[in-house]
């Protein structure tokens, strides 16, 4: 695609690499067909390849108007497209520089930008986020049907491991999950400590830089992979370092792999970065090393079929399939995949909250395919998938690790 970038952007890091990439473009359209947001609205611009020539325009110093916002914004960052494209589009980063400068251009509506401000603010913040959701679960019956969905019923984390090995990993604790979802890092450190894997946390470590990215609120983000890399960095360096910073959030490991390219313009942080990004692994990446000896203490434990509901952010951002279902599969779990099981189930973050008709369309949609596969659980493994999915059934909801934590503390299999 040519490409002819208005001054204000031409020669500028940001815009050597949007021109790269605008120029992979061979506009062929493959990537419409696995588009959630074009099989809903039927709107070329509404596909990536009508928000490449969006962003093109916009980059070339056309006008800039709401209606290009709004298409923008209804994209989900799914990334499925990249999955799809022949010609290696990264569109994602292309989607990140074009929002930016849209968002520079075009003012928001008030109600629009309190929004985004509440959530810029609060959803990374674990001081302030957690006791919101824990007043607005208080609150519950008072709350509109609506709202009350989107707030999940928590439970207990249980024990983390106290015992001491060797090996040992950090985990990322994050923002929004240890308050929606405190069992799963603690699941986590129960089966690599039953492997003989020390998980342990830094404790200054907090938000992934995802959700402030996301919201065009770059340069905080930034910020907030700053501290997170000075919060590992003593674990990361030396003779007792960790072998891998591991990722129970699909969602937040696409960013920590992505800190590597996202600060290399920061001389101060450039190596530390890459570094980091070197060191992150899925959790799905590290299991299965331990495979053989998980299979065998797991086998005949999990009766019930099991539905995997594979995260955009692992199988199109990380490009990271087959591994969950390997993994369960080797012990013996009953595991389904739903049809279209690479489309987006309408989380995507805080999409689900910014634009709630088109997440809730893509819930649902989703939600049908699971109940065919006629599973008595779902698992995935972001947690907001988790909770978007779970607002929609009663089918329980869970991450994968926390079927194989619950199975390995189960009594054997009789038979």
């Amino acid at each position: 695609m040519q490409t002819n970038l208005a001054d204000f952007i031409k020669h500028s890091r940001e815009g050597d690499e949007a021109e790269a990439i605008l120029r992979a473009c061979v506009h062929c359209g493959f990537c419409t067909a696995t588009c959630p947001t074009y099989q809903l609205l039927g709107d070329e611009l509404d596909g990536p390849r009508g928000r490449i020539y969006l962003i093109k325009q916009v980059l070339e110093g056309a006008p800039v108007t709401a209606k290009t916002q709004t298409h923008l914004d209804r994209c989900l960052t799914c990334r499925n497209c990249e999955t799809t494209c022949p010609s290696g589009v990264r569109y994602g980063r292309l989607l990140d520089i074009g929002r930016k400068v849209v968002e520079q251009r075009v003012r928001r509506p008030l109600g629009e930008r309190a929004l985004r401000f509440v959530l810029r603010q609060g959803l990374p913040r674990r001081w302030l986020f957690t006791p919101a959701l824990r007043a607005g679960q208080l609150l519950r019956p008072l709350l509109s049907l609506p709202m009350q969905d989107k707030l999940p019923r928590i439970g207990g984390a249980g024990r983390w491991p106290a015992r001491r090995h060797a090996r040992k990993m950090l985990v990322l604790q994050g923002c929004a999950q240890p308050a929606l979802a405190p069992n799963i890092n603690a699941a986590a450190a129960r089966v690599l400590d039953a492997v003989g894997v020390q998980l342990i946390v830094a404790p200054k470590a907090g938000c992934c830089g995802a959700l402030r990215h996301h919201l065009n609120a770059q340069e905080a983000a930034l910020d907030d992979m700053r501290r997170n890399i000075d919060a590992w960095w003593p674990h990361v360096v030396g003779d007792d370092a960790v072998e891998a910073i591991v990722m129970t959030a699909s969602g937040c490991g696409v960013t920590v792999k992505e800190y590597g390219h996202l600060l290399a313009h920061d001389d101060a942080y450039a190596a530390k970065a890459r570094r980091i990004a070197e060191l992150t692994r899925d959790l799905s990446e590290i299991l299965p090393e331990f495979e053989a000896e998980l299979a065998a203490r797991l086998r005949g434990k999990v009766k019930e079929r099991v539905a995997y509901h594979p995260p955009c952010t692992l199988q199109h951002g990380q490009q990271i399939r087959s591994k969950v279902e390997g993994l369960l599969r080797a012990a013996g779990v009953d595991v389904a995949l739903c049809a279209d099981s690479h489309l987006c189930c309408g989380s995507a973050g805080t999409y689900s909250i910014l634009q709630p008709e088109l997440a809730l369309q893509l819930r649902d949609r989703k939600l049908a395919s699971l109940a065919d596969t006629e599973a008595a659980l779902i698992v995935s493994a972001n947690v907001g998938c988790q909770v978007h999915l779970q607002s929609g059934t009663e089918t329980p909801v869970r991450h994968w690790i926390e079927l194989i934590d619950s199975a390995l503390a189960a009594p054997p299999a009789s038979g």
